[in-house]
């Protein structure tokens, strides 16, 4: 079956993409992504992908229309080359955060851009930690939502001692996800309750759990500006921890985030390589970026050869 996959790049997750070809041990298909001078975005595959099973890697992360517009216009191409079948593999998801109406005359863009991906001509979605699971029935077609868990669980097992583990969920929301990794390593599980003020802050109220003497562990599927993070840290450590980390799938990291995380006394925050990391972050003092192409790409392989994919998180 491995002949008859095709990987394709895009511009937003390339050496993402590079690592999965890797560990499928398969070439990535060629394929030309260019602008002309107005930014007009033009795709060609240099390669056959006739009958071929073709899967496409790109992120709709910074800068995200134009990744999207990327993402949209590839599938068009492997549509019109005939191709077999097309899964838009889409590590970090960027619309996700707009998945409901949170006031009056507002869009529900997460469904939006599912119909884009959809009406493109994507025949199913393979996608990670999305922010709100539900966003998988925007699609009508097949979706698969993948899970960081497990390889943050191994990283976990492997550099902490587990007599002082606590797993910590940022805010209340999250409690079924920092639950899940909580169970995979048998430790206790924490809350950080918190009251956002106005949008890109949070003040933290309270602890929920006694964290005194652990090392305190925050899980979470998106870290953006990191206030979030820096305050619960701070308000962890407050309150008697010994150290706090934290595993986050998506690195988002705009504007002063990673200088903000790099001040704070956070021990490290874990990141997938979902999102490219940038320059700043390789740099960052306390921040580790975890590939997730293992995980991708033993995903596609198993749709390539129609296995179960569920079964990768029993």
């Amino acid at each position: 079956m491995k002949s008859s996959i095709k990987i394709i790049a895009g511009n937003a997750s390339r050496p993402l993409a590079e690592a999965i070809a890797a560990y499928l041990e398969l070439p990535l298909a060629k394929c030309m992504v260019r602008r002309f001078a107005d930014m007009e975005i033009f795709v060609e595959l240099q390669e056959n992908v006739r009958g071929e099973d073709v899967f496409i890697v790109q992120s709709t992360s910074f800068p995200a229309n134009d990744h999207l517009m990327e993402l949209l216009i590839m599938i068009d191409a492997a549509r019109r080359s005939s191709a077999r079948r097309i899964t838009a593999v889409i590590p970090y998801f960027g619309y996700a955060r707009q998945d409901r109406r949170t006031s009056g005359r507002t869009p529900i863009s997460a469904k939006l851009v599912a119909n884009l991906i959809t009406e493109a001509g994507a025949d199913r979605v393979l996608t990670l930690d999305l922010h709100a699971g539900q966003i998988q029935g925007f699609f009508d077609i097949p979706t698969d939502n993948l899970f960081a868990a497990p390889v943050m669980v191994r990283d976990i097992k492997e550099r902490m001692p587990p007599e002082d583990r606590m797993v910590v969920s940022p805010d209340v929301g999250g409690v079924v996800r920092a639950r899940v990794v909580a169970k995979r390593i048998d430790a206790p599980l924490a809350i950080v309750d918190k009251r956002r003020e106005r949008p890109g802050e949070s003040e933290v109220m309270n602890i929920i759990g006694d964290v005194s003497g652990r090392s305190c562990i925050l899980v979470d599927d998106i870290v953006d500006s990191g206030g979030t993070l820096v305050n619960a840290a701070e308000a962890l450590l407050n309150a008697g921890a010994k150290d706090v980390s934290a595993y986050i799938t998506h690195g988002v990291l705009s504007g002063g985030a990673v200088s903000r995380i790099a001040a704070s006394r956070m021990k490290e925050l874990v990141i997938t390589d979902s999102i490219q990391p940038t320059q700043a972050v390789k740099l960052a003092r306390n921040i580790r970026v975890m590939s997730i192409a293992p995980l991708l790409g033993e995903a596609i392989g198993r749709t390539a050869t129609e296995s179960s994919v569920s079964s990768l998180f029993d």
